[in-house]
């Protein structure tokens, strides 16, 4: 996959979810969770956005692997 359609994709996930987060400031390796304040209900609607956003399945243990942007890119540059 295209590396900067992934990004594009999931800034724009980032944007449904967390409407108030400053993407501008958003920090590619920095953990979402620490950046926008992400609960597990947060972290759980990101993990099903991208898996509907790609037409993938996410097995759970590769959840802490796309914790950040650049977390998610590599791991769908992998698909």
């Amino acid at each position: 996959m295209d590396e900067s359609r992934i990004r594009g994709s999931i800034v724009g996930i980032l944007a449904r979810i967390a409407p108030e987060a400053d993407l501008a400031a958003l920090e590619p390796d920095r953990r979402f969770r620490d950046q926008f304040e992400f609960d597990s209900i947060d972290c759980l609607n990101l993990m099903t956005a991208i898996e509907k956003e790609f037409g993938i399945k996410i097995p759970e243990e590769a959840y802490p692997g796309l914790s950040s942007l650049n977390g998610c890119v590599n791991y769908l540059r992998t698909l």
